[in-house]
């Protein structure tokens, strides 16, 4: 997301490079290659307008810090009016009041309400630890209330039945007594979206507000709509009277435009981030590292917490411990490294949260290590025996063919993970000479969950 809003604004700012002071004269035309940018990645008009202007007024006759280059100072300001733009930080969702407390998803077809609703259950569930009831109300759509199901299923949420031939008014009201009988905290009410904002539709959310009562009422948006998103969500304010939003497809090719539009033309708070199609990606927004992914800053402090909260710190312990007493590192482990990876997204997810300084290179480390490629890897190493695993060098040519053709693949790509599994297997056992890799544990300890790397 934003890559195309981050290579325009870097291109700009780089103009500045070289000046002592930033004027209007030399600050004019990267003003206005910020304003192209913005309407480029689909920004409203009137809040390009109102950004471009602070950033002019802030930028004009400002003192550069002898630390910093013009360009520095500018991509300060930037930084901050685009913070600023986005709004405060996410608190997550407002949930003091009686229970059942009420959340309504309401949005678009395509948008994500359906997925959004199984991630913020799967939030509730394990963040705030809330027993949560998920509902459908989308009777329109084929299979909607089947995918509602299989999702609560997936994130240990409750689900309320309902028929494709009830009336959404009705299956919200059973929905509303079995939430208040079995005593759950939180029902979520996911509604039905159309192609387009219509009156019918319209109609249909304002009924279900009125009889429910929903005491969050959010808006679901895809990051990718552009203008037709700042559209629908202020057709759907003025309807409901949103209490926030929710931004999804925030891992696609993304021109960013909405996040920085629907907070200005709703007046509500962009609350969630949706990252991906598995259920754990689901963020709080935080408008400061949005900004600074925006701006080529990457967002080192999400990746931290990815990895506090999706790095299996016992089978790292145990990995350490294995290492630094002197055993060899095998392809049991190196699965166990690549199935982690899987699980936070794989390197591209982790790249996109890197500096844009680092990010270069760091794909070139890493090489085309991309989704499909990380499973075809794990797939070969499951082909192998458990002694092969051992022993690596056991593998010779009829074992390859072997493993090649139950993991589907050419005998070369067994080849190219056996040579970077000795090239790692190496790598570790330089560092656990002299307790170099027990120091990095004991390094990394204060950033993952207690534990004691000795």
């Amino acid at each position: 997301m934003f890559d195309q809003l981050n290579e325009r604004l870097t291109s700009a700012l780089r103009s500045l490079s070289g000046r002592g002071r930033l004027t209007d004269d030399n600050i004019a035309d990267t003003v206005r290659q910020v304003r192209l940018a913005l309407l480029e990645a689909d920004v409203a008009l009137p809040v390009v307008k109102t950004f471009a202007e602070a950033v002019r007024a802030r930028a004009v006759g400002a003192e550069v810090a002898k630390s910093l280059t013009p360009g520095q100072a500018f991509i300060k300001i930037v930084h901050e009016e685009l913070t600023r733009l986005m709004g405060e930080p996410s608190q997550g969702l407002n949930l003091r009041a009686q229970r059942p407390v009420v959340v309504m998803l309401a949005g678009l077809q395509g948008a994500g309400k359906t997925t959004s609703a199984g991630k913020l259950a799967r939030w509730l569930i394990e963040k705030e630890r809330k027993k949560v009831l998920l509902v459908s109300t989308d009777v329109y759509r084929p299979a909607a209330i089947l995918q509602l199901q299989t999702l609560a299923a997936q994130v240990g949420a409750g689900f309320a039945a309902a028929g494709a031939e009830e009336a959404p008014l009705a299956i919200a009201r059973r929905a509303l007594g079995e939430a208040t009988l079995q005593a759950y905290d939180v029902m979520l009410l996911d509604t039905a979206g159309r192609l387009h904002v219509d009156a019918e539709m319209m109609a249909e959310v304002g009924e279900l507000e009125a009889e429910i009562h929903p005491h969050e009422r959010l808006f679901v948006v895809d990051s990718m709509a552009g203008q037709d998103a700042v559209n629908a969500a202020r057709a759907f304010n003025e309807t409901l009277s949103l209490t926030g939003v929710i931004l999804t497809k925030a891992d696609g090719d993304a021109r960013g435009g909405a996040a920085l539009s629907v907070r200005q033309v709703t007046g509500k708070p962009i609350l969630f981030i949706g990252t991906g199609e598995k259920s754990e990606a689901l963020e709080l927004f935080q408008p400061e590292r949005i900004a600074s992914r925006i701006l080529g800053m990457g967002d080192v402090l999400s990746l931290v917490e990815q990895v506090q909260e999706q790095v299996d710190r016992e089978k790292a312990e145990k990995l350490a411990k294995k290492i630094g007493s002197g055993k060899s590192f095998d392809l049991s482990d190196l699965r166990d490294q690549l199935q982690q990876l899987q699980r936070m997204g794989g390197m591209t997810a982790l790249l996109d949260k890197l500096p844009a300084h680092l990010q270069a290179n760091a794909a070139k480390a890493a090489g085309a290590v991309n989704a499909q490629a990380l499973k075809r890897q794990v797939g070969i190493i499951d082909s192998m025996t458990p002694k092969e695993r051992r022993r690596p060098d056991l593998i010779d040519g009829s074992r390859k063919r072997r493993i090649a053709m139950g993991s589907g693949v050419q005998i070369p790509e067994v080849n190219r993970l056996l040579k970077q599994f000795d090239q790692m297997q190496k790598t570790m056992k330089k560092l656990a000479k002299g307790g170099m890799l027990r120091n990095m544990m004991r390094g990394m300890a204060g950033r993952l969950p207690p534990g004691n790397f000795s």
